[in-house]
């Protein structure tokens, strides 16, 4: 294999078991149709669908030595490079439940291996070895898992920096908020954990782009909210636009929001303008909705869904505001 040119790192990856349960009921008993198992987390899930568009790509950060050969399978599977520190105990498993009648998916997520900070530092060092040998993006994605400090993503984020890789980031709380101090060129919060950030509740694109903007004085390159059926936001310091997805039956919500983020990585490798990338990272999204699990469809049908999508230009600094 050729050296890659991306490296997701996913320090709290996630073996998402997607059950489908037609009826679904609390406190009652329920019959699976199906169920299906998947190596996932957010890092994995980037990492993977790139790979899905002909990228050369590693997974660096954690993994239970307990579970690590699904994960192992995968990677040799999907072509990614392995560059996983293993640890003592167990991935955490992630449960969806999906249910087609009422068109909801219910989540219950568990708490993984407790790690440490030399277990992080492992990760930088294997993280900056990558980094030599020329990466062009690193995303940095998901929760922190147990025993690391709330920077721990500003570390990552300014390693990769230094080394002049963009740095695609997607977590939330204090993780992001210690992060962005280090100015990592893309975020993607959804429209609540954009207002968590900034301790106020955000309704409609125009408040939404009002708090990216904020965001984007910090030295932030590209801010993406994603509001569920109501599309995406993409704010940049000079312009903004919506994306509105069509109306779609959701099969599954995995890796949703992870399609975004590498749809907005794949996007700036081709060059695209903005409103070109919002148009491509929703069809991303689009296609992992329609699908069982952290996967994309073919490419053909992730350029159908992309021509499906309407883009609305809300802001361009040079022109003065166009919508509102």
């Amino acid at each position: 294999m050729s050296r890659p040119r991306i490296a997701a790192v996913s320090l709290n990856s996630a073996i998402d078991q997607t059950v489908t349960c037609p009826g679904f009921a609390l406190d009652s008993v329920n019959r699976a149709a199906s169920t299906r198992t998947d190596a996932g987390g957010k890092g994995v899930n980037v990492a993977s669908f790139l790979a899905r568009f002909g990228h050369d790509v590693a997974v660096t950060g954690l993994l239970g030595r307990d579970n690590a050969a699904l994960f192992e399978a995968h990677f040799k599977a999907a072509g990614l490079h392995d560059d996983c520190l293993r640890i003592d105990g167990a991935t955490r498993t992630n449960i969806k439940i999906v249910d087609p009648d009422a068109d909801t998916v219910t989540d219950l997520n568990f708490p993984g291996a407790p790690t440490s900070a030399a277990d992080l530092r492992v990760v930088a060092e294997l993280l900056t070895d990558l980094l030599q040998g020329g990466l062009k993006w690193v995303a940095l994605c998901g929760s922190l898992p147990r025993g690391l400090k709330l920077d721990a993503y500003a570390g990552l984020v300014a390693l990769a920096r230094r080394s002049g890789a963009k740095v695609a980031l997607d977590t939330s709380g204090a993780p992001l908020e210690q992060a962005l101090r280090a100015a990592p060129d893309l975020i993607k919060p959804n429209i609540d954990e954009l207002g968590a950030l900034l301790g106020r509740r955000l309704t409609g694109p125009d408040q939404v782009v009002a708090a990216a903007r904020e965001i984007t004085r910090k030295g932030i390159a590209l801010v993406a909210v994603s509001m569920g059926a109501d599309g995406a936001v993409l704010v940049t310091p000079h312009e903004a636009v919506l994306a509105v997805p069509p109306k779609t039956q959701v099969v599954s919500t995995v890796g949703c929001g992870d399609a975004m983020v590498a749809g907005l990585i794949h996007a700036d490798t081709l060059g695209l303008s903005l409103a070109d990338s919002a148009r491509l990272a929703t069809a991303f999204s689009l296609g992992a909705l329609g699908e069982i699990g952290p996967h994309l469809p073919a490419p053909a049908r992730i350029e159908d869904h992309a021509r499906a999508v309407t883009v609305t230009v809300l802001e361009d600094h040079t022109k003065g505001r166009i919508h509102a």
